[in-house]
C-alpha cells in the first residue's frame, strides 16, 4: 500500500521517528527490500519507495526482510534498554554488598561509560546514587520492622556504622533511633491561615519549614499533612507561631521576594536536584520540564522531573509553578492550575 500524499500522518510519524507509532503500523522500502518500525533510526527512504503495512504479518508477506537496526519483529531498542536497566536495578536492590560500575555494566554486556549514561538517562540518578537510595530503603524497612539500629545497618549492607550515620538524618528525616521508634519524638507545629490563593497550611520542624500547602478546605490540608508526615506528632501553633505563618503568607503574596525562614527539605537525591533547579528559575520567568531536565544534566528525564515537581511539599517557596509544558501551556499543578496561573501572572506583573 503506497503512501499517496506527503501529508499522510503516518508519513509524518516515520519522518519524526515517532516511537509512539510503533506497533500501529510498519513500513517497507521497495529499493532496499527491508521493513521497519516507524521509529527506525535508519536514513529516510524516498516517499515513492515506501509501502505501509497494517500488520507485522503483512510486512513479512511483502517479501522484504526485517531491518537489523530497528528490529521490527521484536522489542524496540528503547524497550530493550529499559529491560537492561530494570535488570541492573534489581541486581543493585538484591545485592548484599556494593556492586561496582564495571560489574553492573558487564552483567548487561555494555561498556561502563555507556551503561552509566544510559542508566542516568533512564532513572534520573547514577548507579551509585540508586544503590545508596536502595541501601537506605533497606535500612528504613528494617527499622520499621523493629530491628535494632546496629542490625539494620548491617542488614542493609553498610560497611560501617559511620557511613550510615553520615547523612542519616537527611535520609530518614530524623535520628535513626527516633525513626525506629516510629518517629514519635518528632514534633511538627502547624497553623492554617488565609491568603489570596485560599487556605494555607504552614508546618515547621525543629529544622525549618517542613511544608507549605495550599487548598480550599482547611480540613483537607490537615489530612494532607498527616499523610505526608504519618509518624510525627502534629501540634497546633501558638501565638508566637503566627509570626512564621505571616512570613510565609507574605512570601506567597509576593513570590518574587525571599522567604526569611529556613526550609526543612526532605527528598531523594534526584528530587533535591530538581528542586534546587526550580529555585534558580528567576521570578517572572518560566521553564519547561525539558529545560529543567537539561539544566540538571539529564535531558531524557522529563517525566522524572514532572514527578519531582508533583512531590514538592513547599508551595511557592520551591517554585514548581514556574515549570510549564514545552508549548508554554500550564500542565497539572498539585494545588490547582488556576493558582499556578495566578502565581505566574503575579510574578510577571512585577
Amino acid at each position: 500500500m503506497p503512501i499517496d500524499i506527503p501529508d499522510d500522518p503516518r508519513w509524518a510519524a516515520i519522518l519524526a521517528r515517532d516511537a509512539t507509532a510503533d506497533g500501529r503500523f510498519w513500513y517497507s522500502v521497495a529499493t532496499t527490500r527491508v521493513y521497519c518500525r516507524p521509529s527506525c533510526p535508519s536514513r529516510h527512504a524516498r516517499l515513492a519507495n515506501v509501502r505501509l503495512h497494517d500488520t507485522l504479518a503483512d510486512a513479512r508477506a511483502s517479501g522484504a526482510r526485517a531491518c537489523r537496526r530497528c528490529n521490527p519483529d521484536g522489542l524496540s531498542r528503547e524497550a530493550e534498554d529499559a529491560l537492561l536497566i530494570e535488570r541492573a536495578c534489581r541486581m543493585i536492590e538484591a545485592a548484599e554488598a556494593p556492586i561496582s560500575l564495571a560489574q553492573l555494566a558487564d552483567s548487561v554486556q555494555l561498556s561502563p561509560a555507556y551503561f552509566h549514561r544510559m542508566f542516568r538517562a533512564a532513572t534520573g540518578v547514577t548507579p551509585r546514587q540508586f544503590a545508596l537510595a536502595a541501601r537506605a530503603a533497606r535500612a528504613r524497612t528494617a527499622l520499621e520492622g523493629g530491628a535494632s539500629v546496629t542490625a539494620a545497618i548491617h542488614d542493609a549492607g553498610y560497611g560501617s556504622s559511620s557511613r550510615f550515620y553520615d547523612g542519616a538524618a537527611n535520609r530518614l528525616g530524623m535520628a535513626p533511633a527516633r525513626y525506629r521508634a516510629g518517629g514519635s519524638g518528632e514534633t511538627l507545629h502547624f497553623a492554617i491561615g488565609l491568603c489570596s490563593l485560599g487556605s494555607i497550611l504552614v508546618a515547621m520542624s525543629a529544622t525549618g519549614v517542613a511544608a507549605i500547602l495550599l487548598g480550599d478546605d482547611p480540613h483537607a490540608l490537615v489530612e494532607d499533612l498527616q499523610r505526608r508526615f504519618p509518624r510525627a506528632d502534629l501540634v497546633g501553633g501558638d501565638a508566637a507561631f503566627e509570626a512564621h505563618v505571616a512570613a510565609v503568607i507574605g512570601h506567597v503574596e509576593a513570590p518574587g521576594t525571599a522567604l526569611a525562614l529556613p526550609l526543612d527539605i526532605r527528598g531523594t537525591a534526584f528530587q533535591q536536584r530538581v528542586w534546587a533547579a526550580l529555585i534558580r528559575i528567576p521570578p517572572g520567568r518560566t521553564s519547561s520540564y525539558a529545560e529543567v531536565a537539561a539544566a540538571i544534566g539529564l535531558p531524557a528525564a522529563t517525566r522524572a522531573v514532572a514527578a519531582a515537581c508533583a512531590a514538592n511539599r513547599h508551595a511557592v517557596a520551591i517554585p514548581c509553578h514556574r515549570v510549564v509544558r514545552t508549548d508554554g501551556g500550564l500542565s497539572g499543578y498539585r494545588w490547582g492550575v488556576e493558582r499556578k496561573r495566578r502565581l505566574i501572572e503575579r510574578e510577571q506583573a512585577g
